[in-house]
């Protein structure tokens, strides 16, 4: 493993997509080291659910998976379109067959469960009915949970960014068990005993 795969982590990027569901993720995994290549249907800008323009650093037919040490797939309005991010749920499908980790969340998730990824594994996403939308075979395995992660996938629902990064955090070894602890008791409860444990850590 290079250390150029090591350290790089793949974001899809495309239209509509959930502005808040990757931030505490892509935000913390930039100042502990990783580069950060946003990925999108092409290399035009597309637009977040919140208006804001993004520059994709590479087109979707360009991304390896020896390049990576992770996808990630943030929600968006298109995902519940069956073909508009087919090519985003296929790459994941490499990424996971290469022993590379993806990481959905949200719409993501129904991707995920139409390329058959989630048939087999325990998983989350935004409901049980939205994922049931795929008319996919996993749906005895879906958890009522903030997010899960079964076999290098990792999915979690959309308001839970602070828990979808914690999965992402422990998947790579970001953290040290008790201040990855901390760090979502921290974001996600706003626990003002943790931040001391959070900075120590640098």
């Amino acid at each position: 493993m290079s250390t150029t795969q090591q350290t790089t982590v793949h974001l899809a990027v495309y239209d509509t997509l959930a502005d808040w569901e990757t931030g505490h993720a892509v935000a913390e995994l930039a100042r502990r080291g990783y580069r950060v290549v946003t990925v999108g249907p092409s290399t035009e800008p597309v637009t977040t659910i919140g208006g804001v323009r993004w520059l994709p650093d590479r087109a979707i037919d360009e991304l390896r998976p020896e390049d990576s040490a992770l996808l990630i797939l943030p929600g968006a309005d298109l995902w519940m379109d069956a073909t508009a991010l087919a090519p985003f749920a296929r790459a994941a499908r490499d990424f996971v067959n290469a022993g590379v980790p993806v990481a959905a969340i949200c719409g993501a998730t129904v991707g995920l469960a139409r390329e058959g990824l989630l048939d087999d594994r325990a998983h989350t996403g935004a409901a049980a009915r939205v994922l049931a939308l795929s008319e996919y075979a996993g749906g005895a395995r879906y958890q009522e949970a903030d997010a899960v992660t079964d076999r290098d996938v990792i999915t979690a629902g959309p308001t839970d960014p602070e828990a979808f990064a914690r999965e992402i955090f422990a998947r790579l070894g970001v953290f040290e068990p008790e201040v990855l602890d901390a760090w979502f008791r921290l974001f996600a409860h706003s626990d003002a005993a943790a931040y001391e444990i959070v900075v120590a850590a640098g």
